[in-house]
């Protein structure tokens, strides 16, 4: 028997690209029914993103698993009444319009409310529902600037630099996903004693600069209370060593992070360097991070002498931290993922002659002992439009098809 938490949850997701989505994705992976309302025709535009074949990306496949696909127009009446039937089935309303869309379009949170009033709300967009910068767009890039993160990722020398994949999208989406799942959790709670949560304690607000700003550890707190201003540097972690990227004699790089006091001297036995693990200047951490330059030199000079394989083998045997840096190739054959079910196959379109099998990441947190069962890939555009309109809303065939014509 599957376990799904989020059983009998119904969700709406008015959300394009990937905040929303991925909080959507989030509450389908553990057992809510995600309905997903898309543009006729184009959809959400990540069904193009780094679209190498087919029509759909293998990208909106991954964001979008676990969900059904209805397409409505919601610049229409039409469109507009049919979300309202919805949300008066719905538990929770998922989007990312910038600011005041929906209330342009006549489905603020007060007409939601009326529709039903016990639907949680989560809202995403660049800097929040209010402020002074409320209603200017933005994208993660910007977000990530914003929020501090871009500053600090790079080399010194060199302008900032971005992580490859959007990372500040996927933090609000989880913040999203979490804020949802606690305003389900205290509607709950408040009906075990008939009180109603009011509208304001249902609208979860997320901002995808904020999302940044709160992974960003002591970075505000050092600056005022010290006058520190945080640095780029490299492969490192600033007050942290030795932490870095090394290079191995086959070419390839590991990650090994030596920073702990213990760790640090069973680190410098392996690469026989007990000058250094005797050092004075070198039994902490701060005394470390002033000789990083002579301690990452060191530690490459042995790197380079092993591969990649042996200079892991002889750091586990010493309990050091380290780990190989994986290419995508790396993780589909890594046996601790395949341990997990953390790579589940499906056979979709890649657009060649015949479907292929493709590996898809497993759902995350693990209950039990390994990922849970991904239910279905994306859906094709609109593949639950017919589904949806006549099993949940009662409509006919017949006023499916006219609205579809208008």
């Amino acid at each position: 028997m599957s376990i799904r938490p989020l059983d009998g949850v119904r969700v709406l997701e008015l959300g394009n690209y990937i905040a929303a989505p991925t909080a959507g994705r989030i509450l389908g992976d553990f057992g809510a029914e995600v309905i997903k309302v898309e543009r006729p025709k184009a959809g959400d535009e990540l069904r193009n993103w780094r679209l190498y074949g087919g029509d759909t990306s293998m990208l909106y496949r991954t964001i979008n698993r676990n969900k059904k696909s209805i397409t409505l127009d919601l610049r229409t009446e039409a469109g507009r009444g049919i979300v309202l039937d919805l949300i008066r089935r719905c538990d929770v309303l998922l989007e990312n319009f910038r600011p005041g869309m929906l209330e342009k379009w006549g489905l603020g949170p007060e007409v939601l409310n009326e529709a039903n009033p016990d639907l949680v709300i989560t809202r995403i967009s660049a800097y929040g529902q209010t402020g002074p910068l409320s209603e200017r767009p933005g994208f993660a890039a910007v977000a990530e600037a914003v929020g501090g993160l871009r500053e600090l990722v790079g080399d010194p020398d060199r302008p900032p630099v971005r992580t490859g994949v959007s990372i500040g999208d996927s933090i609000a989406g989880i913040y999203a996903a979490f804020g949802t799942v606690m305003a389900l959790f205290q509607r709950e709670r408040r009906a075990e004693s008939d009180t109603p949560v009011p509208l304001r304690e249902r609208v979860i607000d997320v901002a995808l600069n904020e999302a940044i700003l709160s992974v960003m550890e002591s970075l505000v707190p050092d600056y005022l209370a010290y006058g520190i201003q945080r640095e780029r540097v490299g492969g490192r972690m600033e007050g942290i060593a030795p932490s870095n990227a090394y290079p191995c004699a086959d070419g390839t790089s590991i990650i090994i992070g030596g920073n702990g006091d213990a760790i640090f001297q069973r680190y410098m036995a392996v690469i026989d360097r007990p000058d250094l693990a005797a050092d004075p200047d070198l039994q902490d951490n701060a005394g470390r991070w002033r000789n990083r330059e002579r301690l990452d030199a060191a530690i490459g000079e042995w790197t380079v002498r092993h591969t990649r394989d042996e200079a892991l083998k002889l750091l586990d045997a010493a309990a050091i931290p380290c780990g190989p840096i994986y290419t995508a190739a790396d993780i589909v054959a890594d046996e601790q993922y395949r341990a997990r079910n953390m790579i589940q196959s499906f056979t979709v379109d890649v657009g060649a002659p015949e479907p292929k099998a493709v590996g898809f990441p497993g759902i995350v947190p693990v209950i039990g002992e390994e990922s849970l069962p991904i239910r279905s890939v994306g859906p094709d555009l609109g593949e639950h439009t017919r589904e949806v309109l006549s099993g949940l809303l009662g409509m006919s065939e017949a006023e499916i098809d006219a609205l579809e014509a208008r």
